[in-house]
C-alpha cells in the first residue's frame, strides 16, 4: 500500500520524517512533471527534466519503502534514520536519470552522508543550543546536511553553470543555516532554505541566456523547489503554497513556441550508465569523459557510481568505463532524432531493429533505433515492420532482423516500403549481438552505401553465442541433451551440453575466443544474477589481456545468455 504521510513533529529527524519526505516529494513532482518537462530549456531542450526527477525520485522511494517493509508487504524491524536516508539515497544513485535526475542523486547522497553518519561523541552543549534549535540540534543537523547536499553536487558537475538547480541548490544551503544560527527548528531550516531556494530559482532567467531568451526559470531548479518544498511540509504538517505554472515567474520576453530550437549545436547523444569503480579510477575516468563532451556529471561512491555525459560519440564514453570498471545499464539517448521527430521532419537516415528483449529495446532505442520487440517463438508480420519504417520517419532506412527467421518479413516489408519511396536495406543478422555490432558503427552522417557495407561488416565480423534450457531430451550437433541442460550455441548450433550456466558459458566463450577477439559482449537474461557476468568477465579477463568486455541487461522476453565475439 502507499505510504501515508504523517506531519512530524517541527524538530524531529527521524526514519519516518525521511519516509513522509520522500513520498511527498514524489508527489509534488508528479504533480509538476509536465510543466517541468515544458520549461526544459537547458542544457538541452529535449522536453524530460521533469520525467527525469520523477523516474528518480520514484527509484529513491520505491528502495526506501523496502527498509520499511511496504514493497512486499511484509513487517520488519524499526528502519534507524541512518538506514533510511541512505537506502533512500542509494536508490536515486541505481535509479537517476538524465542531467536532473543525476545532481539530484548526489544532493541525496549529500544530506545522507550527514543525517546517515553514525552518532559521535560531541562535547557539552553550550546553553543556548540545548533548545531542539542551533547547530548542534535537529536544525543544525538539517541545514548541515543541505550544505554538504550543495557541496557535493557542485563537485560531481565538471564544469558548474550558476542560474542552475546548483544555484537553487546553493542559495536553499545559505538560508538554511542562516536559520541555524538563529537557534531554528528543523522546520525552521527547512522553510527557510525552502523560500531561499524559491527566490533563486525566481532569478535564474538573470543568470543564464538561455532560461532569459525562453522567460522560463531553470528546470531542474524548479524540481528541487518542489522537493524542499515537501521537505518543509514533512517537518511542520504545513502545505506549501501552490507554485504557478510549476514556478514560473513572469519573465518578460517571449516564450519560444518550440524548444527544439534551443541549443542544438551541442553532442548529439546522451551515456548514462551505473559503473562499479575504485575512487582512482572515476579521477582518470572524469578526464577522460571531459575531454569527449559536455554536461559531465559523476556522482555516488563507496565503489558505485552514476555517469552521466552528452557527448558525439557514446561508444568512446562507455569504452572509457569499461577501463574504469565495468558499466552495466547503460542508456544511449540521441538528442537529435528527438529534435527532428518533434518538429515532424523526415530524417535522411535511421535504423529499424528487431530486439529479443525489453532492455535491447531500451538499449537500441537509447542509440536512436526504432525498435520492434520480439517475443519467443514469435515472427512479427510484415505489416508491423513496415509500420516500424514507416515510424523511422526517414527517407533511408537499415533493418536487422536479428534472427534468420525473420529475414523474410524484413524483405517483405522492405519491399512495400521501397514502393513508398523509401530507401531501405535489410543486413542480414543473425542475433542481436550482431544488431548491436552494427549499430556501433552506424554513420548517419555518411553514404547510404558506405554505411550499409560498414555495418554488414560489423555484423558479419561478429560471432554469436548464445545459452538456452533443454526443454526435453533431443538430439544435437553436440550430443544427446536431456531436459534441464544448458545448450551453447555458437553461429546457430549447439557446441556445448553443460549442467550449469556459469561453466556453459565458459565453455562457449573458450571456444569464441579460440579464433580471437577484442571485444566479448554478454546480454544476460531476466534471471541471470550479475555473478555469472562478473565471474565470465574475470574468466576473460585472465585468459585473454587485450579482450575487453562489456555488459548488458536484455531485459524480459530475452534468452539466458546471448555472446557476441568481434
Amino acid at each position: 500500500m502507499p505510504h501515508e504521510p504523517q506531519p512530524q513533529p517541527a524538530d524531529e529527524l527521524d526514519a519516518e520524517a525521511v519516509r513522509t519526505w520522500s513520498s511527498l516529494a514524489l508527489a509534488a513532482l508528479g504533480r509538476a512533471r509536465e510543466d517541468i518537462d515544458a520549461i526544459n530549456v537547458y542544457p538541452v531542450a529535449d522536453a524530460d527534466t521533469g520525467t527525469n526527477l520523477y523516474l528518480t525520485a520514484e527509484s529513491a522511494d520505491r528502495a526506501l519503502a523496502d527498509t520499511f517493509g511496504d514493497a512486499a508487504g511484509r513487517t520488519v524491524a524499526p528502519t534507524t534514520l541512518s538506514e533510511a536516508v541512505r537506502a533512500w539515497a542509494h536508490g536515486a544513485l541505481v535509479g537517476a536519470r538524465g542531467n536532473s535526475g543525476t545532481i539530484l542523486a548526489q544532493l541525496l547522497r549529500g544530506v545522507a552522508d550527514v543525517l546517515g553518519a553514525e552518532p559521535e561523541a560531541e562535547p557539552e552543549a553550550e546553553p543556548e543550543a540545548e533548545s531542539g534549535g542551533g547547530r548542534t540540534g535537529p536544525g543544525g543537523l538539517l541545514a548541515r546536511a543541505l550544505s554538504r547536499a550543495a557541496e557535493e553536487a557542485y563537485a560531481a558537475v565538471a564544469h558548474p553553470v550558476e542560474g542552475t538547480m546548483l544555484t537553487v541548490a546553493g542559495a536553499a544551503a545559505r538560508a538554511g543555516e542562516a536559520a541555524s544560527e538563529a537557534a531554528g527548528t528543523a522546520a525552521d531550516v527547512a522553510r527557510a532554505a525552502y523560500d531561499g531556494a524559491r527566490a533563486a530559482l525566481a532569478e535564474t532567467p538573470g543568470q543564464l541566456a538561455a532560461l532569459g531568451r525562453a522567460g522560463v526559470v531553470d528546470a531542474g531548479g524548479c524540481g528541487l523547489v518542489a522537493v524542499l518544498g515537501a521537505l518543509w511540509q514533512a517537518l511542520s504538517g504545513q502545505e506549501p503554497a501552490a507554485e504557478p505554472a510549476a514556478g514560473r515567474p513572469a519573465v518578460s520576453g517571449p516564450r519560444p513556441t518550440d524548444p527544439c530550437e534551443q541549443h542544438e549545436d551541442g553532442p548529439a547523444y546522451e551515456v548514462i550508465y551505473l559503473l562499479e569503480a575504485s575512487d582512482a579510477a572515476v579521477a582518470e575516468l572524469r578526464a577522460q569523459l571531459d575531454g569527449l563532451g559536455d554536461s559531465l556529471v559523476v556522482v555516488g561512491g563507496d565503489g558505485l557510481w552514476n555517469v552521466h555525459v552528452h557527448v558525439d560519440d557514446p561508444g568512446a564514453a562507455v569504452e572509457a568505463g569499461v577501463v574504469a570498471g565495468r558499466p552495466y545499464r547503460i542508456r544511449i539517448t540521441h538528442f537529435g532524432d528527438e529534435r527532428r521527430r518533434g518538429r515532424g521532419e523526415r530524417a535522411q537516415r535511421a535504423v529499424v531493429a528487431l530486439v529479443p528483449g525489453e532492455g535491447l529495446v531500451d538499449l537500441c532505442a537509447g542509440a536512436g533505433a526504432t525498435t520492434v520487440l520480439v517475443r519467443p517463438g514469435e515472427v512479427p508480420a510484415a505489416a508491423e515492420l513496415l509500420d516500424a519504417v514507416r515510424r523511422a520517419h526517414a527517407r533511408e532506412v537499415v533493418l536487422l532482423p536479428g534472427r534468420a527467421e525473420l529475414r523474410a518479413a524484413a524483405a517483405t516489408a522492405a519491399e512495400q516500403a521501397r514502393a513508398e519511396g523509401v530507401r531501405v536495406a535489410v543486413i542480414p543478422t543473425r542475433s542481436a549481438v550482431q544488431g548491436l555490432a552494427a549499430l556501433a558503427v552506424h554513420d548517419p552522417q555518411g553514404s547510404f552505401d558506405e554505411d550499409v557495407v560498414a555495418m554488414t561488416a560489423a555484423a558479419g565480423a561478429t560471432r554469436y553465442g548464445e545459452l538456452a534450457v533443454a526443454e526435453r531430451q533431443s538430439f544435437t550437433s553436440a550430443g544427446i541433451c536431456q531436459a534441464g541442460d544448458v545448450l551453447g550455441l555458437i553461429d546457430g548450433d549447439v557446441a556445448v551440453i553443460g549442467a550449469g550456466l556459469a561453466e556453459t558459458a565458459v565453455a562457449v566463450l573458450d571456444r569464441m575466443l579460440g579464433s580471437g577477439g577484442e571485444l566479448v559482449t554478454l546480454v544476460l537474461g531476466p534471471e541471470v544474477p550479475d555473478a555469472v557476468a562478473e565471474h565470465l568477465q574475470a574468466h576473460v579477463q585472465s585468459g585473454h589481456l587485450a579482450v575487453d568486455t562489456v555488459t548488458y541487461r536484455g531485459g524480459r522476453y530475452s534468452a539466458p545468455l546471448l555472446i557476441g565475439v568481434e
